[in-house]
């Protein structure tokens, strides 16, 4: 059983708080930002657009791309030059699995940090 230390705190509101993110190779990769820019270019087919729409310049979506393609076995976001439309990205297959992932282990963090707040203030 935990030991509650509400004891020590001021009168108010306390919460535990964190944030969540994967590392690979001492390297932060995968977390809500590159998740976001993700559901942008599958949204849009654009890694252009995807930064405008995050307020992110070009070079920084594209510094993004290629950790998250970097570390991953197969490509995350695939681009195509040229052609009648003039190209465009994609997300893959593993893309969209770890979003899914992504998004239970937040739920998951999320219930963490509020029970560990429960146990704070008990």
């Amino acid at each position: 059983m935990k030991k509650s230390v509400k004891h020590i705190f001021k009168k108010g509101k306390y919460k535990v708080n964190g944030s969540l993110w994967i590392e690979g190779d001492g390297t932060r990769f995968w977390g809500p930002g590159p998740v976001e820019l993700l559901g942008h270019i599958d949204a849009t087919g654009s890694i252009n657009q995807a930064a405008q729409k995050m307020g992110m310049s070009y070079k920084k979506a594209w510094e993004i791309v290629n950790r998250l393609n970097g570390m991953a076995t197969n490509p995350m976001v695939i681009t195509a030059t040229g052609g009648e439309k003039g190209g465009g990205s994609s997300i893959s297959a593993e893309a969209k699995e770890m979003i899914a992932y992504h998004k239970g282990l937040r739920e998951r963090f999320k219930q963490f940090l509020e029970e560990e707040t429960k146990q704070l203030m008990k």
